[in-house]
């Protein structure tokens, strides 16, 4: 699935940002609860992050040029980093806010009606955060995966909040509104710090993962009876794309366009192994009896 056509589910999470943001300020002006206060800014962080996705995934989507022939689709890798960071500034702005209540606390009130308007609220990011991950798995990008995973803390934090409104109103202790908001930003901010580290690990060209290049191996091992051997495997994820280079060793008896012929096969087989990622194969033809083609058989990953 192209870039433009993920675009659906970021307008999805923008729609959900700005209507929790509604919701939640109506709850927090109606219960004077900091814990709500808290949970609705961290909406208004969602809002912010679900724009910058967009923005990241508009140049995703950009077609290669001359100064980036490989294309932009490491842009969504920017937007993790800075969905990540924008969960820990959330935990932050959520504890920021609730250290003066453990101080002075302060009474809540009409927490009936409170509780019920952000439980709605938590039920919509809960869906839309359902759908972001689900997709972002399925089509390998990181940028909805960070988003749905943002708006998951947000509904752990509104979990969170609406426990300290129940404990309170359970037993009259005003103080535990603070002390479970700054209990959830501490949880949340693991969740911020999983999607840097991400970001991080697709910036240096990680690897592909391991059950995925065993399948690889499995079709190019497949070619032995047919005289093909292989070596100097590499890949590399970015963002949607996956990036596949192989060195083919063939008999030196071919003629070139028999070899020729066979690697687009190997090529074709092997980007059909991900019908759901754009894929790009590189393979290097060698003669088998040639000792110097393998003389960079030192980075091969079989």
């Amino acid at each position: 699935m192209a870039s433009s056509s993920l675009r659906k589910f970021i307008y999805l999470s923008i729609a959900a940002a700005v209507a929790t943001i509604s919701i939640k300020l109506t709850a927090y002006f109606l219960t004077n609860s900091v814990g709500l206060l808290s949970d609705g800014l961290e909406s208004c962080v969602n809002l912010a992050a679900a724009l910058v996705a967009l923005f990241m995934l508009n140049l995703a989507e950009k077609p290669p040029d001359e100064r980036h022939e490989f294309g932009h689709n490491k842009a969504e890798y920017f937007s993790s980093a800075i969905e990540g960071g924008l969960i820990v500034l959330a935990a932050g702005t959520i504890i920021w806010s609730a250290v003066p209540r453990i101080i002075d606390p302060q009474p809540l009130e009409k927490l009936g009606i409170g509780l019920i308007i952000a439980l709605s609220a938590s039920l919509i990011n809960l869906v839309v955060s359902i759908i972001l991950i689900r997709n972002g798995q399925k089509h390998n990008s990181i940028t909805l995966e960070a988003d749905g995973k943002h708006l998951r803390t947000d509904v752990m934090t509104s979990a969170g909040v609406l426990l300290g409104i129940a404990l309170v109103k359970l037993t009259g202790w005003m103080i535990l509104d603070a002390i479970v908001a700054i209990g959830v930003a501490l949880n949340i901010v693991w969740t911020g710090y999983q999607l840097m580290r991400k970001s991080a690990m697709g910036l240096l060209d990680t690897s592909l993962p391991q059950n995925e290049i065993r399948k690889i191996t499995g079709i190019l091992e497949g070619y032995g009876q047919q005289n093909l051997t292989f070596h100097s495997l590499l890949t590399r994820q970015s963002g949607q794309r996956k990036f596949i280079s192989v060195h083919l060793q063939m008999p030196g008896k071919w003629n070139l366009h028999q070899g020729h012929m066979l690697a687009e096969k190997v090529e074709k087989d092997v980007r059909m192994l991900f019908p759901d990622s754009p894929t790009t194969v590189f393979t290097h033809i060698e003669p088998v009896e040639d000792p110097e083609s393998m003389l960079d058989i030192g980075i091969d990953h079989q």
